[in-house]
């Protein structure tokens, strides 16, 4: 629980790159519910996790931001994000709502998947 409750922490202050620095295995995977424009769905290894998280940044505007949780269960925990966003290429401002499940190994956070709805 004590690096679910510093992720939880972290993203609460918008530090989401001090706990990528902090918290993650440099073997992390993080998949995605779905691929992001012209990204793949899965990121493999800490670099390409920073580089996803750098992109996501730069491309959005974050009006507000909730984080609940965590919730454990064995060596997982799940985490509630919600958003108030505008995409910056697009303008098109939306409201954002998702999970994540991160799954913890040797005291680092080895896995992540997002769950989220594709407005399908």
């Amino acid at each position: 629980m004590q690096i679910a409750n510093k992720l939880v922490a972290l993203c609460k202050q918008g530090k989401n790159r001090d706990a990528l620095d902090t918290l993650f295995s440099d073997e992390v995977v993080s998949i995605e519910a779905g691929a992001p424009p012209g990204a793949q769905r899965e990121a493999t290894g800490l670099a390409a996790v920073k580089a996803k998280n750098d992109w996501w940044m730069a491309n959005h505007e974050i009006h507000s931001a909730n984080v609940t949780g965590p919730w454990p269960h064995d060596e997982r925990f799940v985490v509630g994000f919600q958003y108030d966003v505008t995409n910056k290429p697009s303008g098109k401002r939306m409201k954002m709502d998702e999970v994540g499940l991160y799954t913890i190994m040797n005291g680092k956070i080895v896995r992540e998947e997002f769950f989220y709805s594709m407005g399908g």
